[in-house]
């Protein structure tokens, strides 16, 4: 049997994005060079982006404070819905707002979703092959990040649903050989100055 290695996966959500989301905030900026200067001591070997410019500038920042990580830009990180419930599988009270949400979600993002998600769980997360263990990072949006950490919970598909993600935060996932996934932090912002933080999250979830 191949010898195979625990995979330590990194999650962050882009920076802070302008309104019309062609580019980062002064604040989504230097969030990401916040969140580039805590992993520099973290041993990354790639930093995996998604083709929007929020998503890439984000990463191109975060990778300026490193040494030398390559970035790789993937459709996979990209930003859609990774799984439609039906109306059955919701919580009764809560379905019909979930549901409402879902449709107002651009229809490209609904219909490729489940097929770019169930492909960035076989390319981002488990164990890896060799015995040196790998550290990734992926700079994604709030969707992916809500996927992977459900999966790694072993949760109900829907419950990627209600996993919000502030700008720039970050969450970590281990895949070790002969144990269950396990998410070591989440939504970690203590890199980010108190006027930084909870940015991307509703007014009301902010603490």
């Amino acid at each position: 049997m191949a010898d195979t290695a625990a995979r330590h996966l990194y999650l962050a959500r882009h920076g802070e994005a302008s309104e019309d989301e062609t580019t980062l905030t002064e604040s989504g900026r230097r969030q990401a060079v916040l969140l580039g200067e805590r992993l520099r001591g973290t041993p990354l070997s790639a930093i995996h982006h998604g083709p929007l410019p929020r998503a890439r500038q984000t990463a191109r920042l975060i990778g300026a404070q490193l040494d030398a990580v390559p970035l790789h830009q993937s459709e996979l990180a990209g930003d859609y819905v990774p799984y439609l419930p039906t109306k059955e599988e919701l919580p009764p009270d809560a379905a019909d707002a979930m549901l409402g949400f879902l449709a107002q979600v651009p229809e490209e993002e609904r219909d490729r979703g489940p097929a770019l998600a169930r492909e960035a769980l076989e390319e981002f997360t488990g164990t890896v092959d060799g015995d040196r263990p790998r550290h990734e990072l992926v700079v994604t949006h709030n969707f992916l990040i809500g996927w992977l950490i459900r999966a790694a919970l072993d949760a109900p598909e829907w419950r990627w649903m209600g996993l919000n993600h502030g700008n720039a935060a970050l969450t970590a996932i281990r895949y070790a050989p002969g144990r269950q996934s396990s998410v070591l932090f989440y939504n970690d912002m203590r890199h980010l100055p108190a006027e930084l933080r909870w940015t991307g999250f509703p007014p009301e979830l902010r603490v």
